[in-house]
């Protein structure tokens, strides 16, 4: 069961605000205060935030081209599993011989890109979207964020590596030490 939050706005994912809790969450999961956050884009069914969405421009004005930021410790242990496995260069292989892979990487990068402009323009980021799209794979967990956040269909790779790590939340887990489980 993917648990993936309402779409509205004709298709154009609607982000969560971030509530003070999710902030003391989000901070013991990545071991410091968020920064930049404009919401959370997918929430791990534990009810903790799993993908946040950050500015991309940073408050200290630092540009940041990840967008969707996964955050959930379960998926970011998954997807280091299976970017040690080689499967970053099996796929960025895959995507140089297959037409209809490659032109779907490049759709996953202008979408990303789209979603991270409603929020402000980067010069310094013009075209960069985020985990190596769209002629690479250099991140899984970029693109596990981005399915998860944007939800089938958006991110083909993303969605393939969401079948490969499973449901990383059905066995107990700690998203964090604080709140409920």
């Amino acid at each position: 069961m993917l648990v993936v939050a309402a779409w509205k706005n004709g298709g154009v994912r609607e982000l969560e605000s971030m509530s003070s809790e999710d902030e003391v969450v989000i901070a013991e999961q990545l071991g410091r205060p968020p920064r930049g956050v404009v919401g959370v884009a997918w929430r791990c069914p534990c009810g903790h935030p799993g993908v946040i969405a950050t500015k991309p421009r940073l408050p200290n004005g630092s540009p940041f081209p990840t967008f969707y930021y996964l955050t959930c410790p379960q998926a970011v242990a998954a997807c280091s599993r299976l970017e040690a496995s080689g499967l970053m260069a099996e796929w960025t292989a895959e995507i140089a011989r297959d037409p209809h892979l490659a032109r779907a990487h490049h759709d996953a990068h202008e979408a990303y890109l789209a979603d991270r402009a409603r929020y402000g323009a980067v010069p310094e980021l013009a075209g960069i979207s985020a985990g190596g799209m769209p002629t690479r794979v250099k991140c899984l967990h970029a693109l596990l964020a981005h399915a998860l956040a944007a939800g089938p269909g958006v991110n083909e790779l993303g969605d393939e590596t969401v079948r490969l790590v499973g449901e990383f939340w059905s066995s107990p887990h700690e998203c964090a030490r604080t709140g409920e489980q």
